[in-house]
């Protein structure tokens, strides 16, 4: 699967701002998706999964704020940010994993995810 991310860009706080990952070469099957992010000086954290039928699991710093979904037919995940904090300043990286049917992708680490886009850098001041 190659992934593309956008919609990354420079925000003032309180704001809102969504990113979007366009797969491509993917083969029909059940896959974990995930956003991912990288602060400056800091390791790469998770931030949302979703699984192939729709279940979504959030780190405790975006709960409520981020909202994690995808659109099978345009082949894209997206990452809908409300409410954007300074610490939210990072690069967004989305994940993919062809895994076996019924796996559910909460607790997955990085490593498990072998497809990962160039990342998307938000910042928020």
């Amino acid at each position: 699967v190659q992934l593309v991310e956008s919609g990354g860009g420079s925000v003032q706080a309180g704001g809102p701002l969504r990113l979007s990952c366009s797969a491509s070469r993917y083969t029909s099957g059940w896959y974990c998706l995930a956003w991912f992010r990288q602060a400056p000086g800091k390791e790469r954290e998770g931030v949302a999964t979703i699984d192939d039928d729709g279940h979504t699991n959030y780190a405790d710093s975006v709960k409520d704020r981020f909202t994690i979904s995808k659109d099978n037919v345009k082949g894209t995940l997206y990452l809908q940010t409300h409410s954007l904090k300074p610490e939210d300043t990072a690069i967004y990286y989305c994940a993919a994993e062809s895994v076996a049917w019924g796996i559910r992708c909460v607790g997955r680490r990085q490593d498990e995810y072998s497809d990962w886009g160039p990342g998307t850098q938000v910042t928020v001041s």
